[in-house]
Protein backbone atom coordinates (compact mmCIF):
# COMPACT_ATOMS: atom_id res chain seq x y z
CA UNK A 1 0.00 0.00 0.00
CA UNK A 2 1.29 3.32 -0.83
CA UNK A 3 0.94 6.29 0.55
CA UNK A 4 1.18 9.14 -2.00
CA UNK A 5 -2.34 7.99 -3.49
CA UNK A 6 -5.74 9.75 -3.00
CA UNK A 7 -9.29 8.78 -4.14
CA UNK A 8 -12.37 10.36 -3.67
CA UNK A 9 -13.24 9.25 -0.34
CA UNK A 10 -17.00 9.86 -0.44
CA UNK A 11 -16.86 7.50 -4.05
CA UNK A 12 -15.43 4.84 -1.67
CA UNK A 13 -18.08 4.97 1.10
CA UNK A 14 -20.73 4.05 -1.79
CA UNK A 15 -18.50 0.77 -2.73
CA UNK A 16 -17.80 0.19 0.89
CA UNK A 17 -21.81 0.62 1.56
CA UNK A 18 -22.76 -1.25 -1.47
CA UNK A 19 -20.56 -4.22 -0.43
CA UNK A 20 -21.88 -4.10 2.73
CA UNK A 21 -25.36 -4.29 1.72
CA UNK A 22 -24.67 -6.98 -0.81
CA UNK A 23 -22.71 -9.68 1.17
CA UNK A 24 -24.51 -9.27 4.61
CA UNK A 25 -28.04 -11.33 3.15
CA UNK A 26 -25.79 -13.86 1.26
CA UNK A 27 -23.85 -14.36 4.27
CA UNK A 28 -26.95 -14.93 6.82
CA UNK A 29 -28.64 -17.17 4.53
CA UNK A 30 -25.55 -19.33 3.61
CA UNK A 31 -25.22 -19.38 8.13
CA UNK A 32 -28.82 -20.42 7.99
CA UNK A 33 -28.27 -23.48 5.57
CA UNK A 34 -24.94 -24.60 7.53
CA UNK A 35 -26.20 -24.74 10.57
CA UNK A 36 -29.00 -27.18 9.45
CA UNK A 37 -26.27 -29.09 7.57
CA UNK A 38 -24.41 -29.75 10.79
CA UNK A 39 -27.37 -30.20 12.97
CA UNK A 40 -29.17 -33.15 10.41
CA UNK A 41 -26.29 -33.53 7.96
CA UNK A 42 -29.29 -33.88 5.84
CA UNK A 43 -28.08 -33.32 1.76
CA UNK A 44 -30.56 -30.76 1.29
CA UNK A 45 -28.87 -28.48 3.98
CA UNK A 46 -25.61 -29.14 1.98
CA UNK A 47 -26.68 -28.11 -1.05
CA UNK A 48 -28.36 -25.62 -0.11
CA UNK A 49 -24.87 -24.10 2.03
CA UNK A 50 -23.03 -24.43 -0.97
CA UNK A 51 -25.10 -22.49 -3.14
CA UNK A 52 -24.82 -19.82 -0.98
CA UNK A 53 -21.09 -20.20 -0.25
CA UNK A 54 -20.84 -20.03 -4.27
CA UNK A 55 -22.86 -16.81 -4.65
CA UNK A 56 -20.40 -15.06 -2.16
CA UNK A 57 -17.08 -16.61 -3.49
CA UNK A 58 -18.87 -15.21 -7.06
CA UNK A 59 -18.99 -11.89 -5.94
CA UNK A 60 -15.80 -12.13 -4.69
CA UNK A 61 -14.33 -13.22 -7.73
CA UNK A 62 -15.36 -10.22 -9.69
CA UNK A 63 -11.92 -9.21 -11.66
CA UNK A 64 -13.55 -5.46 -11.66
CA UNK A 65 -14.66 -4.83 -8.15
CA UNK A 66 -11.55 -6.61 -7.24
CA UNK A 67 -9.53 -3.56 -9.17
CA UNK A 68 -11.54 -1.39 -7.85
CA UNK A 69 -11.04 -2.05 -4.25
CA UNK A 70 -7.11 -2.77 -4.59
CA UNK A 71 -7.19 0.88 -6.34
CA UNK A 72 -9.03 1.97 -2.57
CA UNK A 73 -6.78 -0.20 -1.03
CA UNK A 74 -3.38 1.22 -2.10
CA UNK A 75 -5.00 5.05 -1.49
CA UNK A 76 -6.14 3.75 2.09
CA UNK A 77 -3.78 6.51 4.14
CA UNK A 78 -6.24 9.24 2.34
CA UNK A 79 -9.11 7.97 4.06
CA UNK A 80 -10.33 8.06 7.50
CA UNK A 81 -9.62 4.76 9.45
CA UNK A 82 -12.38 3.39 9.83
CA UNK A 83 -13.21 3.72 6.17
CA UNK A 84 -9.86 2.39 5.39
CA UNK A 85 -10.05 -0.66 7.63
CA UNK A 86 -13.23 -1.73 5.60
CA UNK A 87 -11.55 -1.20 2.34
CA UNK A 88 -8.40 -3.43 3.50
CA UNK A 89 -10.61 -6.43 4.82
CA UNK A 90 -12.61 -6.36 1.77
CA UNK A 91 -9.50 -6.10 -0.34
CA UNK A 92 -8.60 -9.31 1.47
CA UNK A 93 -11.83 -11.23 1.14
CA UNK A 94 -11.30 -10.03 -2.90
CA UNK A 95 -7.77 -11.32 -3.25
CA UNK A 96 -8.70 -14.64 -2.22
CA UNK A 97 -11.00 -15.63 -4.81
CA UNK A 98 -9.80 -14.24 -7.64
CA UNK A 99 -10.73 -17.48 -9.23
CA UNK A 100 -12.75 -18.51 -12.54
CA UNK A 101 -16.34 -18.89 -11.25
CA UNK A 102 -15.93 -22.93 -12.32
CA UNK A 103 -13.12 -23.17 -9.90
CA UNK A 104 -14.67 -21.67 -7.10
CA UNK A 105 -17.83 -23.77 -7.60
CA UNK A 106 -15.89 -27.01 -7.64
CA UNK A 107 -13.52 -25.98 -4.92
CA UNK A 108 -17.05 -25.34 -2.53
CA UNK A 109 -18.82 -28.22 -3.99
CA UNK A 110 -15.78 -30.64 -2.60
CA UNK A 111 -15.65 -28.89 0.31
CA UNK A 112 -19.29 -28.89 1.41
CA UNK A 113 -18.94 -32.88 0.03
CA UNK A 114 -16.26 -33.54 2.62
CA UNK A 115 -18.07 -31.73 5.20
CA UNK A 116 -21.18 -33.32 5.12
CA UNK A 117 -19.03 -36.83 5.03
CA UNK A 118 -17.41 -36.01 8.32
CA UNK A 119 -20.57 -35.54 9.59
CA UNK A 120 -21.83 -38.47 8.83
CA UNK A 121 -19.16 -40.37 9.90
CA UNK A 122 -19.57 -43.03 12.75
CA UNK A 123 -16.05 -45.33 13.44
CA UNK A 124 -16.14 -48.64 13.70
CA UNK A 125 -15.03 -51.26 16.67
CA UNK A 126 -15.54 -54.84 15.84
CA UNK A 127 -18.28 -53.87 13.45
CA UNK A 128 -19.94 -52.11 15.58
CA UNK A 129 -20.77 -47.44 15.07
CA UNK A 130 -19.23 -45.46 17.87
CA UNK A 131 -19.38 -41.70 18.40
CA UNK A 132 -16.28 -39.82 18.90
CA UNK A 133 -17.12 -39.08 22.61
CA UNK A 134 -17.69 -42.80 23.12
CA UNK A 135 -14.05 -43.14 21.86
CA UNK A 136 -12.34 -40.52 23.99
CA UNK A 137 -14.09 -42.53 26.92
CA UNK A 138 -12.52 -45.84 25.91
CA UNK A 139 -9.19 -43.35 25.52
CA UNK A 140 -9.91 -42.13 29.19
CA UNK A 141 -10.78 -45.06 30.95
CA UNK A 142 -10.25 -48.13 29.66
CA UNK A 143 -6.85 -50.16 30.44
CA UNK A 144 -6.30 -52.78 28.48
CA UNK A 145 -3.97 -51.47 25.39
CA UNK A 146 -5.54 -53.26 22.66
CA UNK A 147 -9.04 -52.24 23.33
CA UNK A 148 -6.93 -48.91 23.37
CA UNK A 149 -5.41 -49.51 20.15
CA UNK A 150 -8.93 -50.41 18.43
CA UNK A 151 -10.09 -47.12 19.82
CA UNK A 152 -7.23 -45.10 18.38
CA UNK A 153 -7.12 -47.06 15.15
CA UNK A 154 -11.20 -46.31 14.87
CA UNK A 155 -10.26 -42.51 15.41
CA UNK A 156 -8.62 -42.65 12.56
CA UNK A 157 -10.47 -44.63 9.91
CA UNK A 158 -12.07 -40.94 8.68
CA UNK A 159 -8.47 -40.09 7.36
CA UNK A 160 -8.38 -43.02 4.86
CA UNK A 161 -11.68 -42.17 3.41
CA UNK A 162 -11.09 -38.46 2.76
CA UNK A 163 -7.39 -38.47 2.16
CA UNK A 164 -7.13 -38.64 -1.02
CA UNK A 165 -10.04 -35.90 -1.41
CA UNK A 166 -7.83 -33.51 0.86
CA UNK A 167 -4.87 -33.61 -1.17
CA UNK A 168 -6.76 -32.83 -4.65
CA UNK A 169 -8.16 -29.68 -2.67
CA UNK A 170 -4.68 -28.81 -1.46
CA UNK A 171 -3.55 -28.73 -5.22
CA UNK A 172 -6.89 -26.71 -6.09
CA UNK A 173 -5.80 -24.45 -3.86
CA UNK A 174 -2.15 -23.99 -4.79
CA UNK A 175 -3.15 -24.17 -7.93
CA UNK A 176 -5.40 -20.53 -7.63
CA UNK A 177 -2.82 -19.17 -5.04
CA UNK A 178 0.15 -19.60 -7.56
CA UNK A 179 -2.13 -17.61 -10.55
CA UNK A 180 -2.32 -15.02 -8.09
CA UNK A 181 1.31 -14.46 -7.34
CA UNK A 182 1.79 -16.81 -3.63
CA UNK A 183 4.09 -19.82 -2.97
CA UNK A 184 1.11 -21.80 -2.14
CA UNK A 185 -2.06 -21.74 -0.45
CA UNK A 186 -0.48 -21.71 2.93
CA UNK A 187 1.71 -18.45 2.43
CA UNK A 188 -1.38 -16.42 0.64
CA UNK A 189 -3.56 -17.32 3.91
CA UNK A 190 -1.27 -16.07 6.16
CA UNK A 191 -1.03 -13.25 4.27
CA UNK A 192 -5.05 -12.77 4.34
CA UNK A 193 -5.01 -13.67 7.90
CA UNK A 194 -2.92 -10.80 8.40
CA UNK A 195 0.10 -13.02 9.68
CA UNK A 196 3.59 -12.47 9.10
CA UNK A 197 5.09 -16.29 7.90
CA UNK A 198 8.47 -14.96 9.08
CA UNK A 199 7.73 -14.10 12.32
CA UNK A 200 4.93 -16.77 13.05
CA UNK A 201 7.98 -19.73 12.55
CA UNK A 202 10.39 -17.29 14.82
CA UNK A 203 7.74 -17.49 17.47
CA UNK A 204 7.13 -21.24 17.22
CA UNK A 205 10.76 -22.36 16.98
CA UNK A 206 11.18 -19.56 20.07
CA UNK A 207 8.44 -21.49 21.68
CA UNK A 208 9.94 -25.01 21.39
CA UNK A 209 13.30 -24.04 22.44
CA UNK A 210 11.49 -22.01 26.04
CA UNK A 211 9.33 -25.13 26.43
CA UNK A 212 11.97 -27.79 25.74
CA UNK A 213 13.11 -28.73 28.77
CA UNK A 214 9.73 -28.02 31.02
CA UNK A 215 7.78 -29.96 27.92
CA UNK A 216 10.44 -32.72 28.20
CA UNK A 217 10.26 -33.48 31.82
CA UNK A 218 6.72 -33.64 32.01
CA UNK A 219 6.37 -35.97 29.33
CA UNK A 220 9.43 -38.51 31.14
CA UNK A 221 7.12 -38.05 34.30
CA UNK A 222 4.06 -38.97 32.14
CA UNK A 223 5.40 -41.92 30.63
CA UNK A 224 6.83 -43.45 33.70
CA UNK A 225 2.66 -42.78 35.31
CA UNK A 226 1.66 -44.57 32.11
CA UNK A 227 4.06 -47.68 31.97
CA UNK A 228 2.87 -48.04 35.76
CA UNK A 229 -1.10 -48.03 34.37
CA UNK A 230 -0.69 -49.78 31.64
CA UNK A 231 2.24 -52.45 32.26
CA UNK A 232 4.19 -51.29 29.53
CA UNK A 233 7.94 -50.28 29.59
CA UNK A 234 8.29 -46.23 29.39
CA UNK A 235 9.65 -46.83 25.80
CA UNK A 236 7.13 -48.92 24.46
CA UNK A 237 4.86 -46.52 24.96
CA UNK A 238 2.02 -45.92 22.03
CA UNK A 239 -0.05 -42.67 20.63
CA UNK A 240 -3.03 -44.80 22.10
CA UNK A 241 -1.77 -45.02 25.18
CA UNK A 242 -2.45 -40.84 25.50
CA UNK A 243 -6.16 -39.67 26.53
CA UNK A 244 -6.42 -37.96 23.20
CA UNK A 245 -6.42 -39.41 19.93
CA UNK A 246 -3.44 -36.66 18.98
CA UNK A 247 -2.62 -36.22 22.16
CA UNK A 248 -3.60 -32.69 22.30
CA UNK A 249 -4.90 -32.66 25.70
CA UNK A 250 -3.06 -33.37 29.11
CA UNK A 251 -3.67 -36.82 30.30
CA UNK A 252 -5.40 -36.56 33.93
CA UNK A 253 -3.66 -38.89 35.47
CA UNK A 254 -4.87 -38.70 39.01
CA UNK A 255 -6.64 -35.74 39.02
CA UNK A 256 -10.60 -36.28 37.12
CA UNK A 257 -12.98 -33.58 37.73
CA UNK A 258 -15.65 -35.80 35.96
CA UNK A 259 -17.20 -36.71 39.15
CA UNK A 260 -18.30 -32.82 40.04
CA UNK A 261 -20.27 -32.52 36.88
CA UNK A 262 -21.66 -36.36 36.66
CA UNK A 263 -25.13 -35.95 36.44
CA UNK A 264 -25.34 -31.74 36.15
CA UNK A 265 -26.74 -30.57 33.69
CA UNK A 266 -23.72 -27.71 32.64
CA UNK A 267 -25.67 -25.09 30.96
CA UNK A 268 -26.51 -23.32 34.33
CA UNK A 269 -23.25 -23.47 35.29
CA UNK A 270 -22.27 -21.83 32.97
CA UNK A 271 -24.95 -19.20 32.47
CA UNK A 272 -23.70 -18.31 36.33
CA UNK A 273 -20.20 -18.24 35.39
CA UNK A 274 -21.05 -15.31 32.50
CA UNK A 275 -23.54 -13.86 34.75
CA UNK A 276 -20.85 -13.35 37.25
CA UNK A 277 -18.39 -11.64 34.77
CA UNK A 278 -21.31 -9.05 33.62
CA UNK A 279 -22.49 -11.26 30.51
CA UNK A 280 -25.82 -12.77 29.99
CA UNK A 281 -25.72 -16.19 27.59
CA UNK A 282 -28.88 -17.75 28.55
CA UNK A 283 -30.30 -16.18 25.16
CA UNK A 284 -27.35 -18.03 23.73
CA UNK A 285 -28.37 -21.31 25.07
CA UNK A 286 -31.78 -21.00 24.18
CA UNK A 287 -30.69 -20.92 20.57
CA UNK A 288 -28.00 -23.64 20.67
CA UNK A 289 -28.20 -27.45 19.74
CA UNK A 290 -26.32 -29.38 23.07
CA UNK A 291 -26.84 -32.86 22.95
CA UNK A 292 -25.90 -35.78 20.13
CA UNK A 293 -27.85 -37.13 17.26
CA UNK A 294 -27.76 -39.26 14.30
CA UNK A 295 -26.44 -37.55 11.20
CA UNK A 296 -25.00 -34.59 13.46
CA UNK A 297 -21.38 -32.93 13.50
CA UNK A 298 -19.65 -34.65 16.78
CA UNK A 299 -17.82 -31.49 17.03
CA UNK A 300 -18.59 -27.90 18.76
CA UNK A 301 -18.69 -24.96 17.47
CA UNK A 302 -20.45 -21.56 17.80
CA UNK A 303 -22.28 -19.20 14.97
CA UNK A 304 -23.18 -15.61 14.72
CA UNK A 305 -25.91 -16.39 12.08
CA UNK A 306 -26.53 -12.58 11.26
CA UNK A 307 -24.03 -11.07 13.15
CA UNK A 308 -26.11 -9.23 15.33
CA UNK A 309 -28.37 -11.38 18.01
CA UNK A 310 -28.60 -14.49 16.94
CA UNK A 311 -25.74 -16.40 18.11
CA UNK A 312 -26.27 -20.05 18.55
CA UNK A 313 -23.37 -23.07 19.57
CA UNK A 314 -23.58 -26.59 18.31
CA UNK A 315 -22.27 -29.15 21.31
CA UNK A 316 -22.56 -32.91 21.65
CA UNK A 317 -22.74 -32.40 26.20
CA UNK A 318 -21.64 -35.54 28.37
CA UNK A 319 -21.80 -34.09 32.18
CA UNK A 320 -17.52 -34.33 32.13
CA UNK A 321 -15.01 -32.19 32.59
CA UNK A 322 -13.80 -31.78 29.41
CA UNK A 323 -17.54 -31.20 27.98
CA UNK A 324 -17.73 -27.98 30.87
CA UNK A 325 -14.56 -26.54 29.15
CA UNK A 326 -16.09 -27.03 26.06
CA UNK A 327 -19.20 -25.21 27.04
CA UNK A 328 -17.29 -22.56 28.66
CA UNK A 329 -15.03 -22.13 25.47
CA UNK A 330 -17.91 -21.98 22.85
CA UNK A 331 -19.74 -19.65 25.31
CA UNK A 332 -16.17 -16.78 25.00
CA UNK A 333 -16.79 -17.27 21.28
CA UNK A 334 -20.50 -16.28 21.86
CA UNK A 335 -20.20 -13.60 23.69
CA UNK A 336 -17.74 -11.98 21.81
CA UNK A 337 -20.51 -12.27 18.76
CA UNK A 338 -22.95 -11.30 21.05
CA UNK A 339 -21.43 -7.48 22.59
CA UNK A 340 -20.07 -6.22 19.39
CA UNK A 341 -21.31 -2.95 18.40
CA UNK A 342 -24.14 -3.71 16.13
CA UNK A 343 -24.09 -0.12 15.17
CA UNK A 344 -20.32 -1.16 12.98
CA UNK A 345 -20.86 -1.75 9.12
CA UNK A 346 -21.47 -5.30 8.46
CA UNK A 347 -17.71 -6.20 7.81
CA UNK A 348 -16.30 -4.43 10.66
CA UNK A 349 -19.07 -6.27 12.93
CA UNK A 350 -16.55 -9.35 13.95
CA UNK A 351 -14.01 -10.24 15.67
CA UNK A 352 -10.73 -8.58 15.08
CA UNK A 353 -8.83 -11.70 14.32
CA UNK A 354 -9.82 -15.47 14.69
CA UNK A 355 -7.05 -15.27 17.06
CA UNK A 356 -8.87 -12.42 19.27
CA UNK A 357 -11.72 -14.87 19.67
CA UNK A 358 -9.80 -17.78 20.41
CA UNK A 359 -8.00 -15.93 23.26
CA UNK A 360 -11.76 -14.68 24.99
CA UNK A 361 -12.90 -18.81 24.70
CA UNK A 362 -9.92 -19.88 25.58
CA UNK A 363 -9.39 -17.64 29.05
CA UNK A 364 -13.29 -18.83 29.93
CA UNK A 365 -12.46 -22.63 29.38
CA UNK A 366 -9.51 -22.21 31.54
CA UNK A 367 -11.61 -21.61 34.46
CA UNK A 368 -12.84 -25.40 35.58
CA UNK A 369 -8.40 -25.37 36.78
CA UNK A 370 -9.35 -22.70 39.33
CA UNK A 371 -10.12 -23.79 43.03
CA UNK A 372 -11.97 -20.81 43.86
CA UNK A 373 -14.27 -21.57 40.33
CA UNK A 374 -14.63 -25.29 41.39
CA UNK A 375 -15.89 -24.13 44.66
CA UNK A 376 -18.69 -21.37 43.60
CA UNK A 377 -20.12 -23.20 40.63
CA UNK A 378 -18.96 -27.02 40.62
CA UNK A 379 -20.15 -26.86 44.48
CA UNK A 380 -16.78 -28.58 45.10
CA UNK A 381 -16.08 -28.00 48.98
CA UNK A 382 -13.99 -24.99 49.97
CA UNK A 383 -10.70 -27.14 51.94
CA UNK A 384 -11.43 -29.47 48.76
CA UNK A 385 -11.24 -27.09 46.60
CA UNK A 386 -8.32 -25.54 48.26
CA UNK A 387 -6.13 -28.89 48.18
CA UNK A 388 -6.89 -29.74 44.47
CA UNK A 389 -4.89 -25.51 43.80
CA UNK A 390 -1.92 -26.86 43.01
CA UNK A 391 -2.61 -30.20 41.04
CA UNK A 392 -4.86 -27.87 38.88
CA UNK A 393 -2.00 -25.19 38.87
CA UNK A 394 0.00 -27.99 37.51
CA UNK A 395 -2.63 -29.15 35.61
CA UNK A 396 -3.08 -25.72 33.45
CA UNK A 397 0.85 -25.62 32.84
CA UNK A 398 0.53 -29.17 31.62
CA UNK A 399 -2.05 -28.25 28.85
CA UNK A 400 -0.22 -25.16 27.53
CA UNK A 401 2.96 -27.41 27.12
CA UNK A 402 1.12 -30.12 25.16
CA UNK A 403 -0.98 -27.02 23.51
CA UNK A 404 2.64 -25.34 22.29
CA UNK A 405 3.72 -28.14 20.79
CA UNK A 406 0.56 -30.03 19.29
CA UNK A 407 -0.47 -26.88 17.24
CA UNK A 408 2.82 -26.71 16.18
CA UNK A 409 2.61 -30.65 14.55
CA UNK A 410 -0.71 -29.45 12.88
CA UNK A 411 1.17 -26.03 11.46
CA UNK A 412 4.37 -27.42 9.70
CA UNK A 413 2.38 -29.99 8.50
CA UNK A 414 0.01 -27.80 6.96
CA UNK A 415 2.96 -26.30 5.73
CA UNK A 416 4.80 -29.51 4.45
CA UNK A 417 0.82 -29.98 2.94
CA UNK A 418 0.66 -27.41 0.99
CA UNK A 419 4.40 -27.38 -0.05
CA UNK A 420 3.61 -30.68 -1.76
CA UNK A 421 0.64 -32.49 -1.54
CA UNK A 422 1.57 -35.33 -3.11
CA UNK A 423 4.64 -35.97 -1.00
CA UNK A 424 4.64 -38.81 1.54
CA UNK A 425 2.61 -36.96 3.99
CA UNK A 426 2.00 -40.02 6.04
CA UNK A 427 5.45 -40.08 6.89
CA UNK A 428 5.41 -35.89 6.92
CA UNK A 429 2.94 -35.89 9.77
CA UNK A 430 4.68 -38.62 12.49
CA UNK A 431 8.22 -36.42 11.74
CA UNK A 432 6.53 -33.79 13.46
CA UNK A 433 4.88 -35.85 16.11
CA UNK A 434 7.92 -37.49 17.38
CA UNK A 435 10.18 -34.39 16.95
CA UNK A 436 7.67 -32.15 18.73
CA UNK A 437 5.27 -34.28 20.70
CA UNK A 438 7.80 -37.46 21.44
CA UNK A 439 5.62 -39.94 20.27
CA UNK A 440 6.49 -43.12 19.20
CA UNK A 441 5.58 -43.85 15.51
CA UNK A 442 3.30 -46.91 15.12
CA UNK A 443 5.75 -49.71 13.90
CA UNK A 444 4.95 -50.14 10.00
CA UNK A 445 2.17 -47.63 10.54
CA UNK A 446 1.48 -46.17 6.68
CA UNK A 447 -2.12 -44.95 7.14
CA UNK A 448 -3.10 -40.94 6.44
CA UNK A 449 -3.57 -40.38 10.58
CA UNK A 450 -3.20 -36.34 9.72
CA UNK A 451 -6.73 -36.43 7.30
CA UNK A 452 -8.37 -37.71 10.53
CA UNK A 453 -8.29 -34.36 11.30
CA UNK A 454 -11.06 -32.02 10.26
CA UNK A 455 -9.35 -28.87 10.59
CA UNK A 456 -6.40 -29.97 7.72
CA UNK A 457 -9.70 -30.23 5.20
CA UNK A 458 -12.35 -27.48 6.30
CA UNK A 459 -10.04 -24.73 8.43
CA UNK A 460 -7.17 -24.79 6.57
CA UNK A 461 -4.05 -23.00 7.80
CA UNK A 462 -6.01 -22.09 10.66
CA UNK A 463 -4.46 -23.79 13.39
CA UNK A 464 -1.93 -21.34 14.32
CA UNK A 465 -4.15 -19.21 15.90
CA UNK A 466 -5.45 -21.99 18.35
CA UNK A 467 -1.61 -21.07 20.31
CA UNK A 468 -1.55 -17.45 19.49
CA UNK A 469 -5.00 -17.19 21.14
CA UNK A 470 -3.31 -18.62 23.83
CA UNK A 471 -0.97 -16.26 23.92
CA UNK A 472 -3.26 -13.50 23.62
CA UNK A 473 -5.32 -15.10 26.64
CA UNK A 474 -2.53 -15.51 28.87
CA UNK A 475 -1.90 -11.57 28.18
CA UNK A 476 -5.38 -10.36 28.73
CA UNK A 477 -5.69 -12.97 32.17
CA UNK A 478 -2.31 -10.99 33.30
CA UNK A 479 -3.39 -7.69 32.44
CA UNK A 480 -7.37 -8.53 34.07
CA UNK A 481 -5.71 -9.67 37.32
CA UNK A 482 -3.61 -6.72 37.52
CA UNK A 483 -5.50 -3.72 36.47
CA UNK A 484 -8.90 -4.71 36.81
CA UNK A 485 -9.07 -7.44 39.37
CA UNK A 486 -6.40 -5.53 41.14
CA UNK A 487 -4.68 -8.34 42.36
CA UNK A 488 -2.02 -9.41 40.16
CA UNK A 489 -0.84 -12.87 40.11
CA UNK A 490 -3.98 -14.32 42.17
CA UNK A 491 -5.03 -16.65 39.54
CA UNK A 492 -8.22 -16.84 37.18
CA UNK A 493 -10.21 -16.89 40.71
CA UNK A 494 -9.45 -12.84 40.69
CA UNK A 495 -12.10 -12.77 37.57
CA UNK A 496 -14.89 -14.63 39.01
CA UNK A 497 -17.82 -12.90 39.95
CA UNK A 498 -16.48 -9.17 39.17
CA UNK A 499 -18.69 -7.59 36.61
CA UNK A 500 -16.03 -4.89 35.97
CA UNK A 501 -14.05 -7.98 33.94
CA UNK A 502 -17.55 -7.78 31.40
CA UNK A 503 -17.22 -4.37 31.39
CA UNK A 504 -13.38 -4.02 30.37
CA UNK A 505 -14.01 -7.19 27.66
CA UNK A 506 -17.10 -5.23 26.17
CA UNK A 507 -15.80 -1.97 25.90
CA UNK A 508 -11.81 -2.87 25.23
CA UNK A 509 -12.76 -6.13 22.88
CA UNK A 510 -16.26 -6.94 21.82
CA UNK A 511 -17.42 -3.61 20.97
CA UNK A 512 -14.61 -2.07 18.66
CA UNK A 513 -15.31 -5.25 16.28
CA UNK A 514 -12.42 -5.39 13.40
CA UNK A 515 -11.95 -1.72 13.69
CA UNK A 516 -8.48 -2.00 14.09
CA UNK A 517 -5.79 -4.99 13.19
CA UNK A 518 -5.68 -7.51 16.00
CA UNK A 519 -2.22 -6.42 17.28
CA UNK A 520 -3.26 -2.89 17.12
CA UNK A 521 -6.55 -3.66 19.13
CA UNK A 522 -4.42 -6.20 21.92
CA UNK A 523 -2.36 -3.09 22.19
CA UNK A 524 -4.70 -0.88 23.01
CA UNK A 525 -6.63 -2.88 25.64
CA UNK A 526 -2.92 -3.93 27.54
CA UNK A 527 -0.76 -1.58 26.44
CA UNK A 528 1.68 -3.81 24.27
CA UNK A 529 1.51 -6.23 21.91
CA UNK A 530 1.94 -9.61 21.55
CA UNK A 531 4.57 -10.56 24.44
CA UNK A 532 4.95 -14.57 24.97
CA UNK A 533 6.02 -13.63 28.56
CA UNK A 534 2.63 -13.65 29.97
CA UNK A 535 2.22 -17.70 27.78
CA UNK A 536 5.24 -18.87 29.23
CA UNK A 537 5.34 -17.79 32.62
CA UNK A 538 2.15 -19.18 32.83
CA UNK A 539 3.40 -23.19 32.26
CA UNK A 540 6.97 -22.10 34.06
CA UNK A 541 5.01 -21.74 36.63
Amino acid sequence: MTTSETIDSSKVAAWVQAENDAIEPLSKAHNIAYWQLNVTGEQKYEEESAKYRAQICRRYSDSARFEEVRAFDRAAASLMPALARQVHLFYLQYLGNQSKPEVLDEIVRREMALEAGFNRFRAKIDGAEVTDNQLKKILHDENNSDRRQAAWEASKQVGAQVAEEVRELARMRNAEARRLGFRDHFAMSLEMQELDEKRLFETFERLTELSEEPYSEYKKQLDRSLSTRFGVAADKLMPWHYSDPFFQEAPAQDLSLDPWFAGKPLEPISSAHYRGIGLEVDDIIARSDLYEKPGKCQHAFCMSIDRGADVRMLCNIVPNERWMETLLHELGHAVYDKYLDRALPWVLRQAAHTLSTEAIAMINGRFPRDPHWLERFAGVPAAEAQALGKKLRVRLGEGLLILTRWVQVMTYFERDLYANPDGDLNSKWWDHAERLQKLTRPPGRNQPDWAAKIHVALAPVYYQNYLLGEMMASQLDSYMQREVAGKPGAGLGALVDRPEVGAYLKSKIFEPGALRPWEDGLRHATGEGLNPEHFTAQYRG
